[in-house]
């Protein structure tokens, strides 16, 4: 089954270091122009358009040479601060060529943390579109430190895409899409469509990484699984095809993996929550019965009687992530007490939820 991206929408795109630089790791000139050439034309299709940008650290790398060894973080803050300047020059040149506004959005993992800053970056990008401003998104990796970085730019497109309602998530990759097998095996075939309610394919993914960006399949896989089931299509897609951004868009037959989108409905607030789990304070514990109710098809709220121990210290508002008793995760909620409040309820009735239905989203 393929699908055809719907008119005038919204879309993100997000464009992997592996497709915007060379062997040598200096920018691709082509590439990068071929890509705004592309963006042009979706915007005179009356797409909506966000890009999120690798590239930098691989165009730092290509200008900058340390002197003796650095630490992970140091090199990755140096080699941005350089590589970005240079990136978006680029970007700046070739947008400029077709009279196209854009900005630059520079983001940490931090700033999804908190509702307040969730919703400070929301505005701001839909300020941008409404004034028909093209926001060019890239992790600040110079002031960004290593447990608190995004996976890669992967899950930071993932976080932008359900962030900004976007109908699909465009993720182009120096390969076809996600293969039955290894991409280099000749008999290996790409898997065109998947279907999360169904389909099971970790079994293909590879582990490997690519040379110049943090992640790999296996993160693209876990991102664009998840941002499916919230409502979002999903592509993976050779970036380093010609023309391959208006392919998609037009040819339904174009070579990619599409993640069917789920067509349950989930709200802004369960969509921060949903991706909030790195920023957990605590765990609450609860038993066989409660975790049961969560997970069913009603709509259900985690009340003090199904709730066994906890651990960590939080306060109202807080991230809480919610175990079962075999010890898996089943969800993330927004706690309306403090641990010590929770301590205090804990199996009793008739008490208002600890996390109540509309700030839980369930894994």
């Amino acid at each position: 089954m393929t699908s055809k991206l719907k008119p005038k929408h919204r879309i993100a795109i997000k464009v992997g270091s592996n497709v915007l630089s060379r062997k040598d790791s200096s920018l691709d000139i082509t590439r990068i122009s071929a890509l705004v050439d592309q963006i042009s034309e979706l915007r005179k299709q009356n797409y909506e358009v966000i890009l999120i940008s690798s590239g930098a650290v691989a165009a730092g790398k290509a200008r900058v040479k340390p002197k003796g060894k650095l630490d992970v973080v140091s090199s990755r803050q140096i080699f941005s601060s350089v590589g970005q300047a240079r990136l978006i020059n680029q970007y700046y040149t070739f947008f400029d060529n077709h009279n196209m506004p854009w900005g630059q959005v520079l983001t940490t993992k931090e700033n999804f943390a908190t509702r307040h800053h969730y919703l400070n970056q929301r505005n701001c990008m839909a300020a941008m579109l409404d004034n028909g401003i093209i926001p060019i998104v890239n992790e600040n990796d110079t002031i960004s430190v290593t447990e608190l970085m995004f996976t890669d730019n992967d899950e930071l497109s993932g976080l932008v895409a359900t962030m900004m309602n976007c109908e699909s998530l465009i993720i182009l990759s120096n390969i076809d899409g996600i293969y039955n097998g290894n991409p280099s095996d000749k008999n290996a075939q790409v898997i065109t469509t998947i279907d999360t309610q169904k389909d099971n394919i970790e079994e293909f993914i590879q582990s490997s990484k690519s040379s110049a960006g943090r992640g790999g399949m296996q993160t693209k896989y876990n991102i664009a699984r998840k941002i499916a089931e919230e409502g979002v299509e999903v592509i993976i897609a050779n970036g380093k095809r010609e023309n391959i951004l208006i392919d998609l868009v037009n040819n339904p037959e174009t070579l990619c993996t599409r993640f069917i989108p789920s067509d349950k409905t989930t709200s802004t607030v369960k969509k921060w929550i949903a991706h909030s789990e790195s920023f957990s304070k605590g765990e609450i514990h609860i038993n066989q019965g409660a975790a049961e109710a969560l997970t069913s098809n009603s709509a259900i709220s985690l009340l003090p009687i199904g709730i066994t121990h906890i651990k960590g210290t939080f306060e109202a508002g807080d991230i809480v992530t919610i175990i079962a008793e075999d010890g898996k995760q089943i969800a993330v909620g927004c706690t309306a007490f403090s641990n010590e409040e929770v301590e205090q309820l804990i199996g009793q009735s008739n008490v208002k939820p600890i996390v109540h239905y509309d700030y839980l989203y369930i894994d």
